[in-house]
């Protein structure tokens, strides 16, 4: 009982001793909602059956997936039957890309990309390269966008898919996925796009992007990780993911996450109704930030387009300064940024995003990402504004 108590006592102090956090990465990860964590919650205690169980019990779980897929069919303009549940973005991404070669056995294989797409996407190319598929990585300008004129002049009569970000998670430029879908329906070529940024950020609609694939992340819109989702048009086809049960029609075996697609359902469904004022509050947050710290820094500039990016999502670029020691100063004051993609970082090079813009290495190093969300407030901007400044100016002192 003493040793029990004396625990108890240290885990008390020690939350006392926690310090104020300014969470502005929510690129990176978001925190999961109120009303999806409550939600959630029956599915990993009370109501823990396998929804392919044939008794009622499980039946319930089997109804909460199907809610589930209802709720994210009508914030995407899909048909339930459209939506398939997977582990999250990355899956999602390669799964695409990984059935081309399957559904068009013994031909010559063509894909085209962008030079700034997320790495599950690049990485998934480069394997169907050593594999023997030809890949056309387009370029980007220097907001980061990529020419429709580009994308047609890469079709070959071999392309099979094109795969185009919505927003970017780097710089959050968003593309223009509506008209690059309506050209290659009239070439025929199957595209899909990563919406993982900009799904309940963005207002999505499968049918007016001209999409055949889309995918999405939960714990991008203040879902549960380890839950995303993969919209397929009706009548296309994806080769099987995982061979076993009939989980998501047979082409996704595995007992189902409950608990992490009834909180997916119930996120995304909230960010939806949301959307325009929490966009209007998070477009402020930035212009405030920026304005601030360019009040006391006037070359900091904009990576990618200032204007038609993901609302809450700003990427700075500080000249002669470490990018990377920005964000160590910032973080042991208690605000989370990040210099590059959160599945990049720890790894000493400069972003292949930044450097498609056409930045150099060492203004690719200089660069911060500053994403707000859903829980952060316009209080919070003047102290993240002060903090960079006070933390740019020690690094320059520094230096001299």
């Amino acid at each position: 009982m003493t040793i029990l108590l004396c625990r108890i006592s240290s885990i008390k102090t020690k939350k006392w001793m926690v310090k104020a956090l300014i969470y502005a990465d929510n690129a990176a990860t978001t925190r999961i909602s109120d009303l999806a964590f409550e939600n959630m919650l029956p599915f990993l205690r009370e109501q823990y059956g396998n929804a392919s169980s044939q008794y009622s019990f499980g039946a319930k779980s089997k109804r909460a997936i199907e809610q589930s897929r209802r709720q994210v069919s009508e914030a995407i303009g899909s048909k339930p039957s459209e939506i398939i549940f997977t582990s999250g973005g990355s899956e999602g991404n390669s799964w695409v890309l990984e059935s081309i070669p399957s559904l068009f056995q013994g031909e010559r294989i063509h894909v085209v990309t962008s030079a700034i797409e997320h790495h599950s996407i690049l990485n998934t190319c480069h394997s169907l390269e050593e594999r023997g598929a030809e890949v056309t990585y387009l370029p980007v300008d220097t907001n980061g966008c990529v020419s429709v004129g580009d994308v047609e002049a890469a079709l070959r009569p071999n392309t099979k898919l094109v795969s185009i970000m919505l927003a970017n998670n780097e710089i959050g430029t968003i593309q223009p996925i509506s008209q690059i879908g309506e050209l290659l329906r009239r070439h025929n070529v199957l595209f899909h796009t990563d919406a993982v940024q900009a799904i309940g950020h963005l207002p999505v609609d499968v049918a007016a992007l001209n999409v055949d694939f889309l995918t999405a992340s939960a714990h991008k819109f203040n879902g549960a990780k380890g839950t995303g989702f993969l919209y397929k048009r009706s009548g296309q086809t994806l080769s099987p993911l995982m061979l076993g049960g009939g989980q998501e029609y047979g082409i996704r075996a595995g007992t189902e996450n409950v608990a992490g697609i009834v909180a997916a359902g119930y996120a995304i469904e909230e960010s939806v109704c949301e959307m325009t004022e929490r966009a209007k509050h998070l477009r402020s947050m930035v212009d405030k930030t920026v304005n601030g710290v360019k009040d006391k820094i006037p070359f900091v500039r904009i990576n990618g387009d200032c204007e038609n990016r993901l609302p809450g999502l700003v990427n700075l670029c500080f000249e002669n300064i470490s990018g990377e020691s920005l964000m160590h100063i910032l973080d042991l004051k208690g605000i989370c940024v990040s210099k590059s993609s959160a599945c990049n970082s720890g790894k000493d090079e400069a972003s292949h995003v930044l450097l498609a813009l056409g930045l150099s290495e060492k203004q690719a190093k200089s660069s911060i990402r500053i994403s707000y969300g859903k829980y952060n407030c316009i209080d919070e901007v003047e102290k993240v504004v002060t903090t960079i400044v006070d933390a740019y100016t020690k690094i320059i002192a520094c230096a001299d």
